[in-house]
């Protein structure tokens, strides 16, 4: 995706028809939907950016079919939300276990409120803490989620400062992590994040897990 197509995709206006979510931009969402993760993932370099510390590992959450929530969804109910399918729990156990055979920990694990984020994160984790800044922006204004985006940004750098050594995992959506880093994501797949110096967030590694 080149920048100009990631202007757009972040200038556009999402809404809300009923209380099922709908996006306004069927070319550049067309165009996430089709982009499929990279193969030969560097599970190494993961690692390595992992143990190093000071950055955040950001999942979009695993498998769930279908595209947004039914109409009529309640936040807190999942049965009336877009779930986890059975293989996209199984995704998400296999995420769990790729950092449980590296004895990698993290210093914290959050999660958008949605079901299938939290899910993803309690499979995979076996804690979940849901955090409002993670959530779909699909479900706010545009004012809110550019809140939320700046939120991100400076937890992703207090992260550098204040986590040397050690990593946090955040589960959230794929519009969250491609209006935060300009880049699609598979589900499942993990984005290794730092900040820079002027604390401007970048893609630092990808993960997926394979079956």
């Amino acid at each position: 995706m080149t920048n100009k197509d990631s202007d757009l995709f972040s200038s556009k206006k999402r809404q809300v028809l009923g209380a099922g979510l709908v996006s306004l931009l069927a070319p550049s969402v067309l165009t996430l939907k089709a982009w499929a993760a990279p193969s030969g993932t560097n599970h190494a370099e993961v690692e390595a950016a992992l143990r190093m510390g000071g950055v955040v590992i950001a999942f979009r959450h695993a498998i769930a079919p279908g595209t947004f929530d039914p109409p009529g969804f309640v936040l807190g109910d999942c049965a009336t939300q877009r779930n986890l399918s059975e293989q996209g729990r199984a995704q998400a156990l296999r995420i769990g276990a790729w950092f449980k055979a590296r004895s990698l920990q993290p210093s914290r694990i959050r999660n958008s409120p949605w079901c299938r984020c939290a899910d993803t994160a309690r499979l995979a984790f076996g804690v979940q803490e849901s955090w409002a800044a993670l959530a779909s922006p699909v479900a706010g204004t545009e004012t809110t989620n550019q809140a939320s985006l700046e939120q991100l940004r400076k937890s992703v750098s207090a992260v550098k400062q204040l986590n040397k050594g050690g990593f946090e995992v955040w589960v959230t959506h794929m519009f969250v992590l491609s209006d935060l880093v300009q880049t699609p994501t598979a589900s499942g797949e993990g984005l290794v994040l730092q900040a820079d110096n002027k604390g401007v967030v970048r893609v630092l590694a990808r993960l997926t897990v394979d079956a």
